[in-house]
This record gives C-alpha cells, sequence and structure tokens, in this order.
C-alpha cells in the first residue's frame, strides 16, 4: 500500500478561479493495474475579478472624455460668452484661461499683482515634476486604501521582483530629490544666504518627523500613544530625514556664483563638478554594505537577508532583516519599530521588523541623491530639452545595467537581491531606472510637447503633504471608508477605494482653485 500512495495517481493541469468551489473525484477503474481516473468537478463557478477593474476604468474614461468634451466647447465664442454672463466675469476669466490650473501670475488673494519674483519663477516651474510627485502620491493613496484587495496592488512579502506598490515611495523619495535642486537654486538666485536656507531645510526635516512621529502613527490603533509602544520610524520621519541629508549636502557644495563649470570630459559635466557630494554618498553605501554583510548578528549568519520565520527552511527564525533588523531592535527597541511587516503572513516571523528602520535610511538617501541629479541635469541643460531627455535615458540604462549585475536578474540568485523591506541598492537602481524613465515620458508630455497640463495628478503634487497626511488620518472616517455589505468582493473594496483616492484629488482641485498650499 506504502508503495501506491506514493506513485503518481494523475496529473491535472487547471486554472482555478477566484471564489470557485471545487472536487476532485478519484476513482479505481481497476485494482488489478492500479488504474485510476481524476475527474474535477465545478460545484460553484468562479467570478471574474477582473470585471471590476474594467467597470472603473470604462467610468474614468467617460468622465475624462465629458471633460474634454466640455474643454472644447468652452473654446466656442457663443458658450464661452454665456458662461460669462452666467458667472462671474473676473472668476470665469480666470477659469478659462488657467490652462486646466496653471498659476495665472496676474491673479491673487488680495487681488494685488503678484511680485516679480514669484512670477519668474511661476513661470519656471517644471508641472512634470509636480505631476511625477502627484501620480506617485494618488497611486500611493489608492494602495495604502487597499488596491481594491488585488493581489498585485500589495506589497512583495520579502524579495521578489519590483511590484506596483514597491515603486511608489521610491519614486516619491526620487523626486524629493528632484525637488530639493531646483529649489535651493531658486533660493540661492533670489539672495538668500545659505545660513537662512539652512535654517529652512532644518526647520522642514524637524516637522516632518514629528508629523510622521506624532500624528501618522500606526500604533494609534493599540489605543492613546505613549512612550511604551511609540514607533520611531516611518514614511514621514524617513522623508524628513532623507531630505535633511540630502538638502544639506547640496547645499554645502553647491556653487553660488554663475557661470558654468567646464568639465574636462564633456559625458561627465553634470557630475564632476559635484564630485564631493558623490565622494559622500559612496561612503555611505560603503557602511550600508558593510553593515549589512559584515555586522555580526546573534544567532544569524553574516550577511543574512532573509525573511526568518519559517522561510530558509525555518533555519533562521529570529533574524528577520539580518543586520537591518537587528540595529533596528538594538537601537531603537523591540516596541518602538513596526510590529506587523508584509513577512508575517507569508514566512510567520514573529520578530518586529520596521521597513523604514534605520539601515534603509541610507539607500533612501541614495534614492533621493538620484533624484538630486535629475534637477541638477534639468538646471545645468536649462531649456535644452533633448539634452536632458537624453541624460535622463543614459541615467536609465545605468541603473538598469547595475541592477542587472547586482541581482544576476533573478529573484533570489544574486549578489544583492531587490527588497523593498531592506531597501537593499539593487532595489534603489532598479525603482530609480524605473523613476528616470517616467520623468522622462512626463517631462516630454508635460513639458516639451505640452500635450498633457499633468491634470489631475498636479493638484495633489502641489499639495503633497496635505493629501498623505488628510489621507492617512481621515482614513477610517466617512466618506473615505464605510461598513461593506461583501467584505470579500473586489467591485465594492474597489470601490470605496478609488472613491476615497478621487476625493482626495477633488480636495486637492480645489485647494488649488483657492491657492491653499500647505508647504513644510
Amino acid at each position: 500500500s506504502a508503495s501506491f500512495v506514493s506513485s503518481l495517481l494523475c496529473r491535472i493541469q487547471y486554472h482555478f478561479g477566484e471564489f470557485g468551489n471545487y472536487s476532485l473525484m478519484v476513482k479505481t477503474l481497476n485494482a488489478s493495474t492500479k488504474t485510476v481516473s481524476c475527474d474535477l468537478i465545478i460545484n460553484e463557478g468562479p467570478i471574474n475579478s477582473y470585471l471590476p477593474i474594467l467597470f472603473a476604468f470604462l467610468v474614468y474614461m467617460g468622465i475624462l472624455t465629458v471633460l474634454i468634451v466640455l474643454r472644447l466647447f468652452m473654446k466656442i465664442d457663443p458658450v464661452r460668452n454665456w458662461v460669462y454672463k452666467k458667472l462671474n466675469p473676473r472668476e470665469t476669466d480666470r477659469l478659462i484661461n488657467s490652462e486646466l490650473g496653471s498659476p495665472n501670475t496676474t491673479d491673487s488673494i488680495n487681488c494685488d499683482p503678484v511680485p516679480r519674483s514669484w512670477s519668474t519663477a511661476s513661470r519656471q516651474r517644471l508641472h512634470s515634476l509636480d505631476t511625477f510627485r502627484g501620480l506617485s502620491l494618488v497611486i500611493m493613496v489608492f494602495v495604502n486604501y487597499g488596491g481594491g484587495k488585488y493581489w498585485f496592488f500589495k506589497h512583495e512579502s520579502w524579495n521578489g521582483k519590483v511590484s506596483f506598490p514597491s515603486v511608489l515611495f521610491s519614486r516619491f523619495v526620487f523626486i524629493m530629490g528632484t525637488s530639493i535642486a531646483l529649489s535651493l537654486s531658486s533660493m540661492l538666485r533670489w539672495g538668500g544666504s545659505k545660513w537662512k536656507v539652512l535654517r529652512k531645510i532644518l526647520w522642514r526635516s524637524f516637522l516632518l518627523i514629528l508629523l510622521g512621529i506624532i500624528v501618522v502613527n500606526p500604533n494609534y490603533c493599540l489605543g492613546p500613544l505613549s512612550w511604551d509602544n511609540l514607533r520611531i520610524p516611518g514614511v514621514l520621519q524617513r522623508l524628513g530625514f532623507t531630505y535633511l541629508v540630502v538638502a544639506a549636502l547640496e547645499l554645502l557644495f553647491t556653487r553660488t556664483e554663475s557661470g558654468t563649470w567646464e568639465a574636462p570630459y564633456p559625458a561627465l559635466q553634470d557630475i564632476l563638478p559635484y564630485w564631493p557630494q558623490w565622494i559622500f554618498i559612496l561612503i555611505l553605501e560603503v557602511v550600508w554594505l558593510c553593515l549589512t554583510f559584515l555586522l555580526p548578528v546573534p544567532d544569524c549568519p553574516r550577511g543574512y537577508l532573509g525573511p526568518g520565520g519559517i522561510g530558509d527552511f525555518g533555519n533562521y527564525p529570529n533574524c528577520t532583516g539580518g543586520a537591518a533588523g537587528y540595529i533596528d531592535r538594538l537601537l531603537l527597541g523591540e516596541k518602538h519599530i513596526y510590529q506587523h511587516p508584509s513577512s508575517s503572513v507569508t514566512y510567520q516571523t514573529t520578530m518586529p521588523y520596521d521597513p523604514e528602520g534605520i539601515l534603509g535610511t541610507i539607500n533612501s538617501i541614495v534614492m533621493a541623491f538620484l533624484g538630486l541629479q535629475a534637477g541638477k541635469i534639468t538646471l545645468f541643460y536649462k531649456d535644452q530639452h533633448k539634452q536632458i531627455m537624453r541624460r535622463f535615458v543614459i541615467w536609465s540604462i545605468v541603473m538598469g545595467i547595475i541592477s542587472a549585475i547586482l541581482t544576476k536578474c533573478s529573484k533570489e540568485e544574486g549578489f544583492v537581491p531587490i527588497n523593498k523591506n531592506l531597501w537593499s541598492i539593487s532595489y534603489v537602481t532598479t525603482t530609480g531606472c524605473f523613476a528616470f524613465i517616467l520623468l522622462l515620458l512626463i517631462y516630454y508630455l508635460v513639458d516639451v510637447k505640452k500635450l498633457w497640463s499633468g491634470a489631475p495628478f498636479f493638484y495633489p503634487g502641489m499639495n503633497s503633504i496635505l493629501v498623505y497626511v488628510g489621507h492617512e488620518v481621515f482614513e477610517n472616517y466617512f466618506p473615505f471608508k464605510w461598513k461593506m455589505q461583501d467584505s470579500q468582493s473586489h467591485a465594492e473594496h474597489l470601490t470605496q477605494n478609488l472613491t476615497a483616492t478621487t476625493l482626495w484629488v477633488i480636495i486637492s482641485y480645489i485647494l488649488y482653485r483657492r491657492r491653499i498650499f500647505w508647504k513644510i
């Protein structure tokens, strides 16, 4: 009987659908020859879980079509004149001439002319950056709200391909670096002293970290915050510290005098003038590599990058995150880091691990520095669109090559696997590759060819801190969330998550029209 059990009875290949109910009927046809038949019976047919996505796409395409048609109608003189009569003429003029929300330099809250410095900066502002930031933020909000409970909108449990949600935070860090280059250049160009700019950097970093610890803290679900269970790392905390390091680094080595620096190698003319910054970043990366692969971790193999738990055949159950997890638990304490990492379900880990921990912040600084480089490219080449786009392509290729070498183009077998939880260097180079490509596309469409105004993503991009903090604070309040009839339904989850995300886009649009911007 043992040989009968261990032998192959039958082989069936079938694609099982979601919420389907199946039975496998195994019948013995001939006992002497041990011949059996295997039949798959469908007790209840599966549902097409992708129909809600199709329906949502059609709804948004319908709304977009209506808006385009209305905009075309507004170009017809009789229609526009009728609107003039029905609405306040002054306000209507502002709405029609606003290029789907571009600031009008003659308009302000008190109706006074805008200062020359503001209007000049407004004309020079790259809408592609706000669009890039807003697009990343809107998708981040949607994923944080649940992403319709689809598997492809969930973070990878540990190592793996670059999933859709895993690139969102890194893109946000990337564009923050780009904005640092442009904003610091503008402030110094208009006569701001380095000490004054440094005070602004310190204050903004402090506020971001404070907001992350006090306002946006997941431990509120455990009751009122107390030091006993206060989570210290977090998204805004990492953004704040990353901003502090990269902005201070740029301020320290930026050139305030006019004129360009003649590089001996034209291909490196946007890199060589900033060689001290590159040396600092390379030193940081060496520190990350040494700590990750050389730091002794108690009861764990040196250089361990696994999830712990039942991963690696359960040989290292308390080694979640290797050196990264150990440093956080040692310096911050187990109760002050994230208690429910994404690895806890798949790998049944029991150790707390924080994806926004101390060691990973080093590579978030590297990611922001890549964004800083993108900003320097736009400043260095100014209105030379072909040169800017060529440099974006080159940087994307370089990042892709580095990623291929680090990962050996595999999920687990590379020198440094892609891992969002660890913020591994391969994760940074891979998402950096995609970030340069995306910025290139948006820059081409929005700022070069002006085929797209950036709407509607431009608006949340102009109020990114408010939207991010707001969506976290009001996550469980109506109308962003309500009790569902069927908690297993993709349609209900998708409707709720898309409604909440759309509301934040509408809110950001209203705030933009009223010129209300929450700047830190």
